[in-house]
């Protein structure tokens, strides 16, 4: 089935781009409840699997009690704002190591104002620094090699490779490398709705369902650390409280809604971030997943203007409706 029409942009009245994709809505059973474009779309979960990621480390970490701020930075995709840097020091404290045993690529951070402020490119400064600090104190705590610790081959990563499958149901799961090195999961689009709908009913997750209950309180609780400044999935948990919301790399983006029992997936075909935030926001409105005050609250979200000589000119709108099964 091909994409279809997500987000279109219009600037000065005349529609200048459109942003196909894919999207798919399914229960915790695996039942595809609506769609547009192809719900089988395969599909490299790149961060939206932080979530899972960290309750696999959090159930090597064992009895540690870990802060909502440590956990929701093991699930970010962050700005490297201070805030975030200060959470992932914490947790390589706790592991006795320091930022050298961090194996992400040196980066700029995300975040505008923290680009210009940086020196140099630093490996705290990626995005995935935070999942990669819990995976390195899951390894401490387990006794594992922590020099080896994104090999396909190492006892954590193939610990997250089962809670994978089991999460999405998906046996033949294609593994890559992810941006950051780590080991990422390919599986089709609806599985992924999938996984996230099980992230409301985390006893479909067993024997993770108390780590992830743990995952998912620390995210809705400091929302701020999962993205930071100006970063939608942070914007959608601070709105609502009720969702929890997940962005990956090359757009795709998962939410649940805990309300509901329902997961979200959405996946932009090229790739633009910039319309994988409305297309995200115009399904859950959709779905029942945000009322009025969120939607107003989200609203240059949902349709981030276009700008012309620094002033808006148009703007981003969703032109989809989902399809009901």
């Amino acid at each position: 089935m091909a994409a279809v029409p997500l987000v279109r942009v219009v600037r000065s009245g005349l529609e200048e781009s459109v942003h196909l994709g894919h999207i798919a809505v399914c229960d915790a059973n695996g039942r595809l409840v609506a769609s547009a474009g192809d719900p089988k779309q395969q599909v490299f979960a790149r961060s939206c699997m932080k979530p899972l990621q960290a309750a696999v480390c959090l159930a090597a970490i064992g009895d540690v009690r870990l802060s909502d701020r440590e956990i929701a930075v093991m699930c970010s995709s962050h700005n490297a704002e201070p805030i975030h840097l200060g959470a992932v020091r914490v947790l390589l404290k706790r592991a006795g190591l320091g930022p050298s045993a961090l194996q992400t690529p040196p980066a700029w951070p995300l975040d505008e104002q923290e680009m210009a402020r940086a020196q140099h490119r630093n490996p705290q400064f990626h995005d995935c620094s935070g999942k990669h600090a819990g995976m390195l104190l899951a390894c401490v705590r387990a006794g594992w090699d922590t020099t080896t610790y994104l090999q396909r081959s190492h006892p954590l990563q193939r610990r997250i490779l089962r809670a994978v499958q089991r999460g999405t149901d998906v046996d033949d799961v294609a593994i890559g490398v992810d941006g950051c090195g780590a080991p990422v999961h390919g599986v089709p689009l609806a599985a992924m709705a999938t996984l996230y709908a099980r992230f409301a009913e985390t006893e479909r997750l067993d024997p993770l369902a108390e780590q992830t209950d743990r995952a998912i309180e620390g995210m809705l609780a400091e929302p701020y650390l999962v993205g930071g400044r100006d970063r939608d999935d942070t914007a959608v948990m601070q709105a609502t409280g009720d969702v929890v919301a997940k962005e990956g790399a090359e757009a795709l983006y998962c939410a649940a809604v805990l309300s509901s029992g329902l997961g979200v997936a959405v996946k932009i075909a090229d790739g633009s971030y910039r319309a994988a935030g409305p297309a995200l926001i115009h399904a859950l409105e959709q779905l029942g997943g945000l009322d009025r005050s969120h939607v107003s609250a989200l609203a240059e979200r949902v349709r981030p203007p276009v700008l012309g000589g620094g002033r808006p000119v148009g703007d981003l709108e969703p032109v989809f409706t989902l399809r009901r099964r």
